[in-house]
């Protein structure tokens, strides 16, 4: 029987067990960070940045006044990444205000996104771009 298993089943009843691979998830669990910078826009008022207008109540996303196929996540991630004041999102402040969760290290889901956003950005003649700052997070490139 695996060690945590038999601490689990000493501790029953005594109340929640958590059980983390390191003291930083720990921490992230137990104390998450408070958001950094201005709260983002409104759930239902649409982001504007040039000629890119995301609108997540209307489930819409336009450039140059045509419309862009997103998926939910990607519009809140393009979304987030135009919102003012435009600049460096954090992997931690993505997880916040997209997925609404504590960033606990993986940024898998995160870089899959954006992969993704990437792809449907490209198809856009001469659209927005995201780019990377190596280990801190992403930002919207404007043309």
């Amino acid at each position: 029987m695996a060690v945590r298993e038999r601490v689990v089943r000493r501790l029953d009843d005594c109340g929640a067990v958590v059980l983390c691979t390191d003291l930083s998830e720990l921490r992230a669990m137990l104390f998450p960070a408070l958001p950094l910078g201005p709260p983002p826009p409104p759930a239902g008022a649409p982001v504007r940045l040039g000629e890119l207008v995301v609108d997540t109540a209307g489930h819409l996303v336009t450039w140059r006044d045509q419309p862009l196929a997103l998926t939910r996540l990607e519009r809140e991630l393009l979304a987030r990444l135009a919102s003012a004041p435009v600049g460096v999102w954090t992997y931690e402040r993505l997880f916040d205000t997209v997925w609404g969760g504590a960033y606990l290290g993986d940024t898998s889901i995160l870089h899959s996104a954006v992969k993704r956003l990437r792809r449907k950005l490209r198809a856009a003649d001469g659209g927005p771009a995201v780019e990377t700052v190596r280990g801190v997070g992403y930002r919207l490139a404007a043309p």
